[in-house]
C-alpha cells in the first residue's frame, strides 16, 4: 500500500479543544480518531500527571516523542498533546503523513478552560504559568501548522465547520468516497 499524506493532525494549547473537536471532525469525515495523550495513558496505565511525576518532564517528553513517532495511521484525525511541538522529528513525521492544523484560542479563553494545570498533566516547568507557556508554544504551533483555525467565540460544532471550510478538498472527503 502506498502511503499518502492523508491524516489531519490537530495541535494547540491545552484547553484548545483538540480532543473534543477531533472526535467531532472524525465523525463528520468518517475517519478514525486517535488522541495521543489517551494512547499513552492507556498503554502505560497511568494518568499524564502520574507519568510526569514518575518520569520527570524530560522523561515524559521522551515517551511522548516515541509514541508519536511510532504512529502508523492513514485517513485519521489525530489530536496531539499540547507539547508535541517540542519534538522536531515527531512533528516532521506528522507533517509528512498529514496536514497539521493549529487550533488557536486567545489566552483568556484558555485560562477559563484550564484551571488545574498539574492535574491535567500539562508539560510545564515548575513555576511556569499558563501565560508563559502560551508565549513559548505559540511560535512553535505557528511553525508547524499548515493551517490555523481561529476558534475564538465558536462552539465545538462551529469549530468543526470552520475546519471543514479551510481543509483542502483532498482532506475533506470521507475515505470511503475516494
Amino acid at each position: 500500500m502506498t502511503r499518502t499524506r492523508s491524516n489531519i493532525i490537530l495541535i494547540g494549547m491545552p484547553g484548545a479543544g483538540k480532543s473534543t473537536i477531533g472526535v467531532l471532525l472524525a465523525k463528520a469525515l468518517g475517519r478514525y480518531f486517535l488522541d495521543t495523550d489517551v494512547v499513552i495513558q492507556a498503554s502505560l496505565q497511568k494518568s499524564l500527571h502520574e507519568l510526569i511525576d514518575e518520569y520527570s518532564l524530560e522523561g515524559f517528553c521522551h515517551i511522548e516523542q516515541d509514541y508519536i513517532q511510532g504512529l502508523d495511521l492513514q485517513q485519521s484525525v489525530i489530536a496531539t498533546g499540547g507539547s508535541a511541538v517540542y519534538y522536531r522529528q515527531a512533528m516532521e513525521k506528522l507533517k509528512e503523513e498529514g496536514i497539521v492544523i493549529y487550533l488557536q484560542l486567545p489566552l483568556e479563553i484558555l485560562k477559563e478552560r484550564v484551571s488545574d494545570i498539574k492535574g491535567r498533566g500539562v508539560v510545564i516547568e515548575p513555576g511556569q504559568t499558563l501565560e508563559s507557556l502560551f508565549e513559548t508554544r505559540g511560535p512553535l504551533y505557528r511553525r508547524y501548522a499548515d493551517l490555523t483555525a481561529d476558534l475564538a467565540g465558536l462552539s465545538h460544532e462551529q469549530a468543526v465547520e470552520k475546519i471543514l471550510s479551510i481543509l483542502p478538498a483532498e482532506f475533506n472527503l470521507s475515505p470511503y468516497n475516494q
